[in-house]
């Protein structure tokens, strides 16, 4: 009777086994963070309370937020991370308060040529476009990049031509015209040299992570005030202005861009993370306000990890940006020290 008791203890266990296993299975693939969010920003630069009034403050407070609202909607919702990055600065190209889109500052000839590049950190794909003067959205032009044909990078006429060929929204160049960018120009060119914090140089940026675990970056700029000879920064050059691995982090740059080219900044935080295998906060704070100075550069990052943890050190006075994170309520700050 032992016997048999058992054998009946040992069928049901086996029973029991082949019932539950394939639920063990689905729990193990099943994604472990459901975690999500998103940070942005605006440009680095000599941004002084002193020095802005409260109406043009809280302008940009609202605006990042409405940034931050429209992002995290998206993922709350379920959407990619790489849909919340293009649809936030889609919103912040058309706003003229940033140095993006709409708000793009004026070449030495009086133009504006736009540059953006967008990357996922899920395959490693990336997109990028440089020099492009009717593209009202060139983050979703980068985009479209990445998606849409064999290439990275894309620059002027050929990627205006590119961008016709799939329907992209084009403007005339007027339609970048703005009183505050055009006197900025003027300044400029009276001075002969570039007057950091008045709208001579900036970018806007975005990197978020998904419910689904993935990681996405974007970054999109009108480049420098008084810029010559089609000067290109870091925003469009992935691994400089963009990067984004699903093993580490995403990160977009902003600030003056030849350093973070030289630096290759956005992916020397994800290799450090990598191969030292140490937190993104300490990373960033090695490379932005260690490697990038010891260089002679300045500006700052936002990077969101894996773990949805977030950071944004800056070198210079300011720098517009935010946050909005998964069971918190959105953060914004312009100022050092807030």
């Amino acid at each position: 009777m032992q016997f048999l008791k058992h054998i009946r203890r040992q069928k049901v266990a086996t029973i029991f086994l082949i019932c539950i296993f394939p639920l063990l299975l689905i729990a193990q693939d099943a994604p472990q963070n459901s975690g999500f969010g998103l940070a942005i920003h605006g440009g680095a630069g000599t941004i002084l309370k002193s020095k802005m009034s409260a109406e043009k403050e809280q302008a940009y407070r609202s605006a990042l937020e409405s940034a931050l609202e429209k992002g995290y909607r998206i993922l709350e919702k379920g959407g990619s991370s790489l849909d919340a990055v293009e649809q936030v600065i889609n919103l912040l190209e058309d706003d003229s308060l940033f140095n993006a889109g709409k708000g793009a500052v004026f070449t030495a000839e009086g133009t504006n040529e736009l540059d953006a590049s967008i990357m996922d950190g899920k395959t490693l794909n990336a997109g990028a476009v440089a020099g492009v003067k009717h593209i009202k959205n060139p983050i979703s032009l980068a985009r479209l990049v990445m998606e849409k044909s064999p290439h990275v990078m894309l620059a002027q006429k050929g990627a205006e031509a590119f961008a016709k060929r799939h329907g992209v929204s084009m403007v005339d160049e007027d339609y970048f015209y703005t009183k505050r960018r055009w006197e900025s120009l003027q300044r400029r060119i009276e001075r002969e040299k570039q007057k950091s914090g008045d709208g001579s140089h900036g970018t806007v940026g975005c990197v978020a992570l998904d419910k689904d675990g993935n990681l996405a970056a974007g970054t999109s700029t009108g480049g420098m005030t008084y810029k010559r000879f089609g000067r290109i920064g870091d925003s469009p050059i992935i691994g400089a202005g963009t990067y984004a691995n699903n093993k580490t982090c995403a990160v977009s740059a902003t600030g003056h861009g030849e350093y973070f080219i030289r630096n290759v900044v956005t992916h020397d935080i994800s290799a450090m993370m990598a191969y030292k295998n140490i937190s993104l906060e300490e990373v960033a704070n090695t490379v932005i306000m260690e490697k990038l100075v010891e260089l002679g550069g300045s500006g700052g990052v936002i990077a969101i990890d894996a773990g949805g943890n977030i950071t944004m050190p800056f070198t210079t006075d300011g720098m517009y940006r935010g946050y909005y994170l998964s069971g918190a309520s959105p953060v914004v700050k312009i100022f050092k020290g807030e």
